[in-house]
């Protein structure tokens, strides 16, 4: 009876790894430099810490983003440009059911869009 109390622990706990782990990948096509990203529930308001840090995200790059919050699975992006510190945003994105988003952005029509995988 030990036995299957301590593997149904260790399922349940291999579950929740599981559910939580929602990491994905960010790829960078808008034609611009980033320097700061945003990630954010859709249906806040508040954006949070920027995740990039003191790197910057040079058009072309990927880069693998950390996300767990699988309750609020909707989230915005938002993007600061290194060259002339402009703002864009992506919204509500399913990031459970991603594991690839490349970020597209025409500035002369400040057109948003993105390969969602």
């Amino acid at each position: 009876m030990k036995n299957i109390a301590v593997a149904a622990v260790l399922f349940a706990s291999m579950g929740a790894a599981f559910a939580a782990d929602a990491d994905f990948t960010l790829v960078n096509k808008t034609g611009y430099a980033i320097e700061e990203v945003y990630i954010s529930p859709s249906q806040k308001d508040a954006w949070g810490k920027d995740r990039l840090g003191e790197y910057q995200f040079a058009n072309g790059e990927a880069r693998k983003f950390k996300f767990g919050d699988t309750n609020n699975c909707q989230q915005d992006i938002k993007v600061v440009f290194s060259d002339d510190e402009s703002e864009v945003q992506w919204d509500d994105i399913n990031l459970c059911e991603l594991n690839k988003i490349t970020l597209r952005y025409n500035r002369s029509t400040n057109e948003v869009s993105a390969d969602l995988e």
